[in-house]
């Protein structure tokens, strides 16, 4: 797979992304934000765990204990993030949602250079500076007042940037992104689910009427965007697959407005504008300068 393609399959998670947002906001109305979280992780197991193990019988070697704990730590970083963000959801809107969301982009290479001391390319920070404001022009230039949601989605970026850096990491090392997806999925639906029947009631009525935004985000944000997700990062570095993956902003505030009556303002097509400039400069100035390399080498 070459690196446009797998920038390309980032692309189409974050537009399934987009559309999860609408219909985690909406399950609110039915079923607590755990029980949610737990049933849909299931959903995603149910749906990954079959190809998880078709990848399994293929594989040369099984996997080594140290790379079964970073897919553990993957699925906690992925719980944190999926965990703050649907609290977050029951008190603030699904356009600042996804924006507030976004600030992974720039917590991303922040990791990067902090933690595994690996500056990205230099295009990444001017690119993740104008997906950020792309994002920020979407949202209407203006946040209505934070709310607790508001904050708790601050720390659900921050748990975004962790899981895609340590997805990032670990499907490179093992080459086995199904397996780490249903890893990362059996352990956020077993942590939502230990929280769920702690805090939360539940009833058959109350799935019944949340059943397909549980579905949907089950077998498509989660069973099938996160998977895309970490097939596309072996082939594209976490800093690049953060820019892509930024523009789940951009389809959640596109569906917020068609399907729950939010609102796009003029400056928010300008963000959209820069946020699909953010991804050509990141895509196109990269594979330029290396085939400039390979043409004086």
């Amino acid at each position: 797979m070459t690196r446009v393609q797998a920038n390309l399959l980032l692309l189409l998670a974050a537009a399934i992304w987009g559309g999860g947002f609408v219909a985690q906001s909406t399950a609110m109305h039915s079923i607590g934000p755990f029980w949610f979280i737990g049933l849909r992780f299931v959903v995603a197991t149910v749906v990954v765990l079959p190809f998880a193990w078709l990848e399994a019988r293929k594989a040369a070697a099984p996997l080594k204990p140290k790379h079964m704990r970073a897919f553990i730590l993957v699925g906690l970083a992925l719980f944190g993030g999926a965990a703050t963000q649907q609290i977050g959801l029951q008190t603030t809107t699904v356009t600042n949602s996804s924006f507030i969301t976004g600030l992974y982009v720039v917590f991303v290479p922040l990791i990067a250079v902090i933690f595994l001391r690996k500056p990205p390319h230099w295009i990444i920070w001017p690119a993740a500076l104008m997906a950020l404001t792309g994002i920020y022009l979407l949202s209407g230039g203006a946040l209505s007042g934070l709310s607790v949601g508001d904050m708790l989605t601050v720390v659900c970026a921050v748990f975004w940037a962790i899981q895609i850096t340590l997805a990032g990491i670990a499907v490179k090392e093992t080459d086995r992104p199904l397996g780490l997806s249903a890893t990362q999925f059996a352990v956020t639906a077993a942590g939502g689910l230990a929280f769920a029947i702690v805090r939360e009631p539940i009833s058959l009525d109350v799935i019944r009427a949340a059943l397909g935004e549980i579905l949907y985000v089950g077998i498509f944000s989660s069973g099938l965007a996160f998977a895309l997700q970490v097939i596309g990062q072996r082939y594209t570095t976490s800093s690049q697959a953060a820019i892509f993956l930024s523009s789940e902003a951009l389809f959640g505030a596109a569906l917020g407005a068609l399907l729950l009556g939010e609102t796009i303002s003029p400056l928010g097509y300008i963000g959209c504008a820069l946020m699909f400039s953010a991804m050509l400069v990141v895509e196109v100035l990269p594979e330029l300068a290396r085939r400039r390399t390979a043409a004086t080498s």
